[in-house]
């Protein structure tokens, strides 16, 4: 049996999935991978740091020299997160012909054309299918399994901790600073949350998957970005009454050429699969033109699950006995299609009003809509409070760009105080 020793760069919760995966399942994995597999060093800040593992002596260093410098070492596993230092190390170790795994989306999303033509160049490897997703196949999917299909549309959750925070919400009606104080209570969202509830994790994973799948390199600034913090238990209600839920929705759909690319809160139906996809799970929606609608469901994010695609993708190049093509790489070549700008995005739109409670004040918003080429398709009116009175309206398909303009006029309205939230709305089929 032949022998390969490889490194982790971070022991987080990641590393630890890893390594508790090596360690369960060594045989199973020898007997897939045809080879006997030994995680001989693994870069950390602080050897004395309790992990609460049992590492052998001399596995831990501080010194990152002591991975890239040794010729043993086949493999480097970058579980550090963020850009710096890890683009710098994955670069040395494939300019040093090392193999290079990673779960790291952000740099995978901003930084990946560099790397992946470093790899190319060097003659390595560099696979990251636990940069999306989490235990979910999607990338390995993508590449292989769906290479007969022109990819039409793709629409998943792919953040986890909003889902959790918006699950909360409509289902235990929670407001959504208590579900986010519970989402990092249970150990799914930072201390600082930002990345997840702004949405901005969710953009490096579409830039990923959108690359992959219309094969363009795709700039994260082109991807409209919309959080949840705006989302309120009032919103949340009131797309019951339309038979919707909320949900955080990384869009990608290509017309006549161009593509669509989005991330925002999404009101989708109740009975559509997606918006069954609760707690900390992901799911995406891949429609190709040859097998029709895929469903990828399952644990987006975890140790274990995030650890198993790691290791998935250890495996995979030591099948190709480390000689083979890059699976989950874009060529570098410039983008052959045109990312549409926001304006020219057409969907349904949900919008909560606060306006006087007097007569005239519908006509005068249904005024702007028509001049605008804008049509309503439902209206609720809410309880009046204090001479306030809570306005809904639900428009057919609309361009994006006449919204805005709607909006802007209606926000001068001396009969509208305020233009509490607008959520898009998708049907999706």
């Amino acid at each position: 049996m032949n022998k390969i020793e490889i490194a982790l760069l971070g022991l987080g919760n990641v590393g630890k999935g890893v390594w508790h995966i090596f360690q369960n399942n060594k045989e199973e994995i020898t007997r897939r991978s045809g080879y006997d597999i030994e995680i001989t060093k693994i870069l950390v800040n602080d050897i004395s740091k309790e992990r609460g593992i049992d590492i052998p002596v001399g596995v831990l260093t501080t010194d990152i020299e002591e991975i890239l410098s040794n010729d043993n070492i086949k493999i480097v596993v970058e579980l550090l997160g963020g850009v710096h230092p890890a683009k710098d190390y994955m670069l040395s170790a494939i300019e040093n012909s090392k193999h290079v795994v990673t779960a790291n989306k952000q740099v995978i999303a901003l930084e990946g054309t560099e790397l992946l033509d470093a790899a190319r160049k060097n003659g390595v490897l560099l696979y990251y299918e636990g940069s999306v997703a989490g235990g979910i196949p999607i990338l390995k999917g993508i590449e292989e399994s769906l290479t007969a299909n022109k990819i039409q549309e793709i629409v998943g959750i792919v953040n986890g901790t909003t889902n959790y925070i918006l699950t909360k919400m409509s289902l235990e009606n929670m407001d959504f600073d208590v579900a986010l104080k519970q989402a990092q209570d249970k150990g799914f969202a930072e201390a600082d949350p930002t990345s997840d509830v702004e949405a901005y994790d969710a953009v490096y994973k579409l830039a990923i998957l959108t690359s992959l799948s219309f094969g363009i390199n795709v700039d994260v600034k082109d991807i409209y970005r919309e959080g949840i913090s705006n989302i309120s238990s009032l919103d949340i209600k009131y797309a019951k009454e339309f038979g919707y839920t909320i949900k955080l929705l990384a869009i990608a759909k290509e017309n006549n050429g161009s593509l669509e690319l989005r991330v925002h809160p999404t009101m989708i139906p109740i009975a559509h699969p997606l918006a069954n996809v609760n707690d900390s799970f992901n799911a995406i929606l891949i429609k190709g033109n040859a097998v029709g609608d895929l469903m990828f469901y399952g644990q987006g994010a975890g140790s274990l699950p995030t650890g198993s695609a790691v290791v998935s993708d250890i495996i995979s190049i030591l099948r190709n006995d480390m000689t083979l093509r890059s699976i989950s790489t874009v060529e570098n070549k410039a983008a052959s299609k045109l990312i549409l700008n926001q304006q020219a995005y057409k969907s349904q739109y949900y919008l909560r009003f606060s306006v006087k409670d007097m007569s005239g004040v519908l006509g005068e918003i249904s005024s702007i809509w028509g001049k605008n080429n804008v049509s309503i398709s439902s209206i609720i009116q809410k309880d009046e409070k204090q001479g306030i009175v809570t306005l809904i309206i639900v428009t057919h398909d609309a361009i994006e760009g006449d919204i805005n303009k709607s909006v802007a006029e209606i926000e001068h309205l001396d009969s509208v105080y305020n233009i509490d939230n607008l959520i898009r709305v998708e049907k999706l089929n």
